[in-house]
């Protein structure tokens, strides 16, 4: 009886949408600091190498990177009110759940081997969402094409008399 009452609160404090983050994943996390009375948004970049108590209100990631050439590792509630997103950019097969074995080794050794997936599925984004950043781009490479003819045109022609 008290384990279903504890189950309905910890689900209470789940978020709706969470990305399935595994380890081995390369994944982008963006958190909310505190900074006096103000708040702004910190991105943290790396290799999650350990998940924590999946499926519940109180799983965990742990995400390393290396950083003038030392080791930085944060460790993420998922569920967290503080924690804005967490978007994946790469993932790697792996064969075992905490790849601790990674903080020994750096350079090329410290690589893991990619492996392909649906970006946009993965992380929960509509293709409404996704397809404007390629336009973007598309728009961006367009304008440098008419700022290149617009400059050619500038230039006046010399004649041969």
């Amino acid at each position: 009886m008290s384990f279903s009452i504890l189950k309905e609160i910890g689900d209470a404090q789940k978020k709706k949408a969470v990305v399935d983050v595994r380890s081995g994943d390369t994944v982008k996390v963006t958190q909310k600091i505190k900074e006096g009375g103000k708040f702004r948004l910190q991105t943290f970049e790396g290799v999650v190498i350990r998940v924590e108590r999946k499926n519940s209100h109180t799983e965990r990631i742990v995400v390393r990177k290396v950083a003038s050439g030392v080791g930085v590792e944060k460790s993420y509630l998922v569920h967290s009110p503080l924690v804005e997103k967490i978007v994946i950019t790469k993932r790697s097969k792996v064969r075992r759940n905490n790849l601790s074995y990674l903080r020994q080794r750096s350079g090329k050794s410290a690589r893991l081997a990619g492996k392909d997936f649906d970006r946009v599925a993965v992380n929960n984004v509509t293709v409404e969402e996704a397809v404007p950043v390629e336009e973007a781009k598309a728009e961006e490479s367009q304008a440098g094409e008419v700022k290149a003819e617009e400059a050619k045109e500038e230039k006046p022609e010399e004649t041969k008399a």
